[in-house]
């Protein structure tokens, strides 16, 4: 009698059992609007057939106070579409223990303004910006602490020049491909147009063990506050043995109505589904569609 194989066993043509996938989300500053990505962030997932997603909803208020305590050890990798300011410190060390041993991290936009003062997860993203304070203002990260990522002479750097965080208003923008041989980015085209999003400035972090994939750069003629540098768009950072990725596209606004553009811009789509395989397994088995932007254009799914 043959014995019963995993799930996860490839056999006879047949595909092996999705991904789990952990989507948190539940809470947002008064500048993003989680019931709108969210949504759309599990329904990119499954459309790969790759990935069973099972949206966690935290509680939005007080949740440093209460029992939330989801089982990431359940899942190959946690998503986050999801800003707050702190959680119980059990929970924390889990979360901390869970990307250390190996487990999966993909930030969506306004995660990388979650948990300003935690030093673990501020290590895990690489760098962040702003903050939410304890009266639910916005500021808690300290313009001054920590480094930029910085993509010079073909590398990633670090940089502690003076400049606090910021983004210029919402546009179509260049993206520029960095690391064309790693995975999450092989076979994307060289540069690409994204559609009416934020180019997060400046951020700042530990940036500890990180790698930019892909950066763009604001034109200063047109917005003068621009940093004018090549921020970080897309980029990778080891916690551990845990594999981090960090998207800073995706804005949406509460007061916005469908479409998002930035939400339902190609590139935004395809680097998510390929980043999200890549944090949870250390490779990338999807083709670039056929609609990937170009440099020239735009893409949208409507």
């Amino acid at each position: 009698m043959l014995p019963v194989l995993p799930l996860l066993v490839v056999a006879n043509g047949v595909s092996a059992a999705p991904l789990k996938v952990m989507l948190l989300t539940g809470e947002s500053n008064r500048y993003h609007d989680w019931t709108k990505s969210s949504p759309l962030v599990k329904t990119y997932l499954e459309q790969t057939s790759l990935f069973a997603v099972d949206v966690v909803t935290a509680p939005a208020k007080d949740v440093e106070k209460s029992d939330f305590a989801p089982k990431f050890s359940d899942y190959a990798v946690v998503v986050m579409d999801y800003e707050t300011r702190d959680w119980p410190a059990a929970t924390k060390q889990a979360f901390t223990d869970y990307v250390k041993n190996g487990g999966g991290l993909v930030i969506i936009h306004a995660a990388d303004n979650a948990f300003p003062l935690w030093a673990e997860y501020n290590e895990m993203i690489g760098i962040g910006g702003w903050g939410l304070t304890p009266t639910g203002g916005l500021g808690a990260r300290n313009v001054s602490e920590g480094f930029k990522l910085r993509f010079r002479d073909g590398h990633t750097v670090t940089d502690d020049s003076p400049g606090g965080y910021g983004h210029p208003a919402r546009h179509d923008f260049l993206v520029v491909t960095r690391a064309p041989e790693h995975p999450i980015m092989r076979g994307l085209p060289a540069s690409w147009m994204q559609a009416n999003d934020e180019i997060y400035s400046q951020l700042r972090g530990p940036a500890k063990n990180a790698e930019i994939l892909a950066t763009a750069l604001a034109d200063k003629t047109k917005f003068p506050k621009a940093s004018g540098e090549d921020e970080p768009m897309l980029m990778t950072i080891a916690f551990g043995k845990g594999r981090v990725f960090h998207t800073t596209l995706g804005h949406v606004s509460p007061g916005d109505k469908p479409p998002f553009l930035a939400l339902t811009s190609v590139g935004f789509i395809v680097t998510l589904q390929r980043g999200t395989e890549w944090a949870a397994t250390g490779a990338v088995t999807q083709k670039v569609p056929a609609d990937f932007p170009t440099a020239e254009k735009v893409s949208l799914r409507n």
